[in-house]
């Protein structure tokens, strides 16, 4: 770390690690080196030796990450990701705390599940198939949405709509439950696996996996979820569209859902809508009528967050109706049926 152009984004872990050390008092440093693995002490304690003439900009930044990633795992900790991820977009937008996110559950992710993220779908299916449909779906609750979908798709037909509606009812899972999938996956990857209660799965984790299969795969199975329980199968087609996705639309479809919206819910769901997503709406209004939202959001006073939230799930609503009408597209699931040229 001598050169003067280091920027933030070429720092590894430990260098990033040595530079919050130098930062903070001496007290705060001694305390975190006694709890610390002694190897760890060693790789640290070496890049503090070669620490020169790093950009105070660069300091700032490193600290601003560990402050964010502390206070977004005390929100883990009170209300689980979904809360987490909820409280930080308002205080960062979107895109930050999705990446602040990602970071925390990089390092609470549990470790013995390194070795299942490494392999292909039909190595995963081959091993899971043998276990109970509650022990898949607590497995791939703990993966990747991309690696859970593409398993999903590999998995017997018989199973397939039982695991993913176990993983729409997972809740808080106990250290003694954690355990025994221990032991499941140490029987493959031979890993020793800690972690502390955590919230897995539920229906936002459903609609993530399903958002990337085909719209085929996921008829099939809300279908096989409304058997069992219609309610949870309504939710999942619902959190399947997000308020924010509306930024994936196009134009034409987007003007086609503002003649059905009802005014007083379009500004109440854009009160804390990502720029973006605002810019997005009001570029498809006249230029009048756009004026007339932002002058209607600026002067509007505190909302509370349920009225907003029931706001944009109205707004889903209208959207899903229209898709479901074959009136709009949502184009963005990835599969070639919905590839534009």
């Amino acid at each position: 770390m001598a050169k003067h152009n280091i920027k933030f984004e070429d720092l590894k872990g430990t260098q990033k690690a040595a530079l919050m050390m130098i930062a903070i008092s001496a007290e705060s440093a001694a305390f975190i080196v006694k709890n610390l693995e002694p190897d760890v002490v060693e790789v640290i304690s070496a890049e503090i030796s070669q620490v020169r003439n790093v950009p105070s900009d660069v300091v700032d930044q490193v600290m601003d990450e560990y402050y964010n990633m502390i206070t977004a795992n005390e929100y883990v900790i009170e209300g689980g990701l979904e809360y987490a991820q909820a409280i930080l977009e308002k205080s960062f937008g979107m895109a930050k705390a999705m990446e602040i996110i990602e970071k925390v559950k990089s390092i609470t992710t549990l470790h013995g599940f390194d070795v299942l993220k490494k392999a292909d779908s039909q190595q995963l299916v081959n091993f899971l198939q043998k276990e109970h449909p509650q022990t898949i779906a607590l497995i791939l609750s703990h993966l990747p949405p991309d690696q859970t979908a593409d398993a999903i798709k590999e998995l017997n037909e018989e199973i397939r709509g039982d695991v993913i509606y176990r993983i729409a009812k997972l809740g808080k899972i106990s250290p003694q439950i954690l355990k025994q999938i221990e032991k499941v996956v140490d029987e493959m990857a031979g890993l020793q696996i800690n972690q502390q209660m955590s919230k897995l799965g539920g229906p936002k984790t459903v609609a993530t996996i399903l958002n990337r299969t085909s719209v085929a795969m996921n008829k099939e199975v809300i279908a096989s979820i409304e058997e069992k329980d219609e309610e949870l199968a309504a939710e999942i087609k619902r959190l399947m569209f997000l308020f924010d996705d509306i930024i994936h639309l196009q134009d034409k479809d987007i003007q086609k859902i503002l003649k059905e919206v009802d005014r007083k819910d379009l500004a109440l769901s854009l009160k804390i809508a990502d720029e973006n997503v605002q810019d997005k709406i009001f570029s498809n209004m006249s230029e009048r009528a756009a004026d007339l939202l932002k002058e209607e959001l600026q002067f509007m006073g505190p909302v509370k967050l349920k009225e907003v939230e029931g706001a944009q799930a109205r707004v889903v609503d209208i959207i899903k109706m229209l898709e479901e009408q074959e009136e709009i597209t949502i184009n963005f699931k990835g599969g070639a049926e919905e590839v534009y040229v």
